[in-house]
């Protein structure tokens, strides 16, 4: 039997330190993905006609950027490379011919990122979760997460009522 993901959905109760650096997060891995989509969007044009160029070129990763820009380095480096996991699933999706070519991401629409657990970085602790880079954020935990169940991964998005 296949192993089955489940998701829980919990409210946070950040502090304003903490909304500020969600914030600069969502922007940081909206910028990555949007350089990474228009860095591979050039090579694509470039290459379209040589199939077996297009295949060995090696796409950058965030690492290249936060040499060249220094605020990409104050954000949780997991939700980064999360861009770029995406990002390459769009493209084997579009090349699969299950999707549409992928679009540059928007501030007006859903603003996340997902951050993954290393070395126990995630944890929920009594009304809180720990995560990267925010620390302890007040949480409603309606219900309990059952002890079989790992935490794998954390998606922070935001409402648009904030």
């Amino acid at each position: 039997m296949a192993k089955q993901n489940k998701a829980y959905k919990f409210r946070l109760y950040p502090t304003e330190e903490q909304i500020v650096m969600m914030h600069k997060t969502f922007g940081c891995v909206r910028f990555v993905y949007n350089k990474m989509l228009s860095e591979r969007k050039e090579t694509y044009e470039s290459l379209k006609d040589d199939k077996e160029a297009l295949k060995k070129v090696k796409h950058p990763t965030p690492a290249k950027y936060k040499k060249e820009y220094d605020w990409l380095k104050e954000v949780d480096s997991l939700a980064l490379a999360n861009a770029q996991l995406n990002l390459d699933k769009a493209y084997k999706a579009f090349f699969k011919g299950d999707a549409k070519f992928p679009k540059f991401k928007s501030k007006r629409h859903k603003q996340s990122y997902t951050t993954n657990v290393v070395n126990g970085n995630i944890q929920l602790l009594d009304g809180h979760i720990k995560l990267p880079k925010l620390k302890m954020v007040k949480i409603k935990q309606h219900r309990a997460i059952p002890s079989e169940y790992k935490i794998k991964s954390c998606t922070i998005s935001v409402t648009s009522s904030g």
